[in-house]
């Protein structure tokens, strides 16, 4: 069981992302602790941060007062919701917040079935809760729940496995739940900048998203609509509105995930492992194919937009170590569309050849990250990931224009 705790200053930010998965029929609550339950057993966003804030002192002065834990079981471990009740109870009062109010929810929204708490991180006295070595204490506690409900041990894999998802596949019917389950486990799990970064994620599963403006009664409207893909980056079937797949979906969530992630990728330096790995793979690597093969062997796909005219003007790196969905110009110059562009299309070649060998054989290239030596296999993704940070040059095989020389005046 993976445990993954977060702190926080927003109460209503944490109860309102779990009450959506329950208004979604998407969750439940399993257990409530020193809170108030309405007359039917419902549980209300309202309701909740009362109880709460009863809690809570009124000269609070800790900074983050809010606690948000998420358990999660191995995709093996079939439990009950009583029993996941009463391992989150045992979790809690092992991990000091027995006697705190909290709530704990149950998240059906992926296969994974997992359970959230919420709760504060201070006393009926204003006292802080004790935190040293908190996540230290925590691994102990789901070790020993492990092994008291006979789970499955997954910490260890935890840190190298790449989260366990599928392509999307139209065949295989109800689309609906597929785009659902897809969508949301990447938009929660990975962190991207930009619109064109997180289609370029979405992608590799078969997924495509399109962002869709208008006006409603006078006023700007926008969304975002997806779509099952084959392997090429085909549509298949019909695209589904964001809201019926789920508000966590949707362009006003996906917008401040935006924000966060940029946050992250900074504060945290996510991106000099991605900067570390392609750049030694860039030295090292002999042919495109080999890029590739060489980079997705290290957890990094890469997907690369081309024009018209079969040049790159656009390359997006998925580092499923880190979890970052990074266009190449986030990671430098060297990293631009533009270096790619020359080192794949001849004009600067990585074994030394001459440019007419090189261009000769440079196979073409397919989204799902292989490489084939027919048909015009990059059209449809490199359209559907057109735009946003990384733009096509214009014109830029045209040379300036040659300025005109003065002719000079003779002199009388």
């Amino acid at each position: 069981m993976v445990a993954k705790i977060s702190v926080g200053s927003s109460l209503f930010g944490a109860l309102s992302y779990n009450q959506n998965k329950v208004d979604e029929e998407q969750g439940k609550v399993l257990l409530s602790n020193r809170m108030f339950e309405s007359e039917d057993g419902n549980f209300s966003i309202r309701r909740c941060m009362e109880c709460f804030d009863m809690h809570l002192p009124a000269d609070l002065k800790t900074e983050k007062p809010i606690i948000h834990i998420s358990l999660n079981p191995h995709p093996d471990d079939v439990l009950s919701d009583s029993q996941l009740a009463d391992i989150a109870k045992e979790y809690m009062d092992k991990l000091g917040y027995g006697n705190q109010p909290y709530m704990v929810y149950k998240h059906e929204d992926i296969a994974r079935h997992h359970i959230h708490i919420v709760s504060i991180r201070v006393d009926d006295t204003g006292k802080k809760i004790n935190d040293k070595f908190e996540h230290i204490r925590s691994k102990q506690i789901t070790r020993e729940l492990e092994q008291k409900y006979g789970l499955h041990p997954v910490e260890k894999k935890q840190a190298t496995e790449r989260p366990e998802l599928k392509k999307v596949d139209y065949r295989a019917g109800d689309v609906k739940h597929q785009l659902s389950n897809t969508v949301k486990a990447l938009a929660s799990s990975y962190r991207f900048q930009s619109f064109t970064e997180y289609k370029a994620l979405l992608s590799i599963y078969n997924v495509q998203a399109e962002e869709v403006k208008g006006e409603v009664n006078g006023k700007p409207y926008n969304g975002i609509v997806y779509s099952a893909t084959n392997d090429k980056g085909e549509k298949q079937g019909n695209p589904f509105k964001s809201s019926s797949l789920g508000k966590s979906v949707g362009y006003e969530a996906i917008q401040r995930h935006i924000k966060k992630s940029a946050k992250d990728i900074q504060d945290k330096n996510l991106k000099e492992r991605t900067r570390r790995t392609v750049g030694a793979v860039m030295k090292s690597a002999r042919s495109w194919e080999q890029f590739i093969t060489e980079l997705k062997a290290k957890g990094i796909d890469v997907l690369f937009r081309q024009n018209d005219t079969g040049r790159i003007y656009g390359v997006t790196f998925i580092d499923h170590e880190n979890r970052t969905a990074l266009n190449g110009s986030r990671l430098g110059k060297d990293f631009s569309a533009n270096v790619f562009n020359d080192l794949f299309s001849g004009s600067r070649t990585l074994t030394g050849n001459s440019k007419q060998e090189t261009q000769e054989q440079k196979p073409e290239y397919n989204p799902t990250g292989h490489l084939e030596n027919t048909g015009k296999a990059i059209a449809g993704l490199f359209s559907l990931l057109s735009g946003g940070d990384d733009t096509p040059p214009d014109n830029s095989q045209v040379p300036p224009p040659k300025k005109k020389k003065k002719k000079k005046q003779r002199r009388i």
